[in-house]
């Protein structure tokens, strides 16, 4: 009856969210405070179904799989929020979209990968992982961060914190590479680096419940794409909200690239968590680094394209302030990485990361 009833749920409300945004669609600003809360309460509804039938197809289709079926999912989501604010926006969210892919970089960096540590280390004392394909994963965060957030700030062919249009080209492509490549590496070439450990450092297969059959998998596969769909749609019509909100409130503008990231992450957030309950902080790290991956090697391209039409700059440099967080995040998590083990303390040091990214943004 349970499963009947979770079924039940996670169908009905994306299909709820679709009707809700033919009401409200381009009715954003004109909404009362009631129905701007009803559309809160059904995006983030639709949000924990997109990733309860994420899950499903995951559990189809096993481990790495899943973990990067969630993530392209997710990234998915970000990716066409940050273009339809931006297309809508107008100059004021030149800035939007390195202000979300950088806070996606520390929530998933530190925030993921720190609350995994904190509650596998908890749990078990000492939680275990695969060094070769987290150092493998981190090591492409960092190459993508670097070449698409920081230098943009150095560049000199284009005035400010900006590409040129070849230089956006070239980031664009590169960031496309280096994704497909990790994804083959994941997936194909050396899928056992991203599978779990155990103490005398055995690679074992994922531990699966009894995968589900062809036809549930493509109902969730369905289900999957209209909340996709709904999100961004309801995404949008809360967007002057959000706005409106950071403003009222006294934050800067750029929090609202952090709401949307912390929005979009939220479930990630939540399975990376489970996943280290129950002793697999592998699956965490999946998690945790291929979505950084993703919010930059797909944000990127799909900015690049859509900047043909979007008029004003794109700003994509980071300010000196964020790369100090930067660097130490990568600093920080290569040592966590390294040795293929780690305790609560790396936990703890990673999300103190994430608190002073967070109280920075609020207070530059």
């Amino acid at each position: 009856m349970n499963r009947l009833r979770r079924v039940s749920w996670t169908t009905v409300v994306p299909l709820l969210a679709l009707v809700l945004l033919a009401i409200t669609w381009g009715r954003g600003r004109e909404l009362a405070p009631p129905v701007v809360a009803v559309v809160a309460l059904v995006l983030g509804g639709t949000v924990l179904a997109a990733v309860h039938h994420a899950e499903i197809v995951a559990l189809r289709v096993g481990e790495p799989y899943g973990s990067l079926v969630l993530a392209v999912a997710v990234t998915v989501i970000e990716v066409a929020l940050i273009v339809t604010m931006m297309a809508s926006g107008g100059p004021e969210t030149a800035s939007l979209a390195r202000d979300t892919v950088f806070a996606a970089v520390m929530i998933t960096t530190n925030g993921i990968v720190g609350l995994s540590l904190l509650l596998g280390g908890r749990k078990y004392g000492m939680t275990l992982f695969n060094s070769e394909g987290s150092g493998a994963a981190l090591a492409t965060v960092a190459t993508l961060a670097t070449m698409s957030l920081v230098l943009p700030t150095f560049t000199t062919s284009q005035p400010g914190p900006e590409f040129s249009s070849p230089q956006l080209i070239f980031a664009a492509l590169a960031s496309l590479a280096l994704y497909a490549v990790f994804v083959l590496t994941q997936t194909v070439r050396h899928r056992d680096f991203f599978l779990p450990v155990t103490a005398d450092g055995t690679v074992e297969e994922e531990a699966h419940a009894e995968p589900p059959s062809g036809r549930t998998t493509l109902i969730s596969l369905g289900l999957l794409l209209v909340a996709l769909l709904a999100v961004v749609g309801l995404a949008k019509v809360e967007s002057p909200a959000i706005e409106s909100g950071v403003e009222a409130v006294g934050f800067p503008p750029s929090f609202v690239g952090v709401v949307i990231a912390l929005l979009v992450l939220l479930p990630e957030t939540l399975a990376a968590g489970r996943a280290a309950l129950k002793n697999r902080v592998q699956t965490s790290l999946n998690l945790g680094y291929g979505s950084a991956i993703a919010s930059i090697g797909l944000t990127i391209p799909a900015i690049a394209i859509a900047s043909i039409w979007m008029e004003g700059p794109l700003v994509l440099g980071l300010g000196p302030l964020q790369m100090v967080l930067l660097g130490l995040t990568v600093v920080v998590s290569v040592l966590t990485v390294v040795p293929g083990r780690a305790t609560r303390l790396q936990g703890s040091v990673h999300l103190v990361l994430l608190a002073a990214f967070l109280f920075l943004a609020i207070n530059p």
